[in-house]
């Protein structure tokens, strides 16, 4: 798993159209960051059931260590804005 407590990390699972969805919209943005299959990665699948109250909901989106489980494009965006400004693409 990747534990990156200060980036982005995406996890997710093949043939989940919430993630898809998720995925596509935060490459529009430009923003880093790291994709886990949760399906490759067991110990990936068990920290989102550690957040996610047992259940392997993905997406499962962590920003600076902090988890959300099932966010929207704009939430994702507003955790990076209030914990990893640094992280945005520059929109100048």
């Amino acid at each position: 798993m990747n534990e990156d407590h200060e980036g982005v990390v995406v996890y997710w699972r093949p043939g989940c159209v919430f993630c898809m969805k998720l995925r596509l919209g935060l490459r529009l943005t430009r923003l880093r960051y790291t994709e886990v299959d949760i399906r490759r990665d067991p110990r990936a699948a068990a920290f989102v059931r550690s957040v996610a109250d047992g259940d392997e909901t993905v997406p499962t989106v962590t920003v600076a260590g902090r988890a959300m489980v099932n966010p929207s494009k704009k939430q994702v965006l507003r955790a990076v804005a209030a914990h990893a400004p640094h992280l945005l693409p520059n929109r100048a």
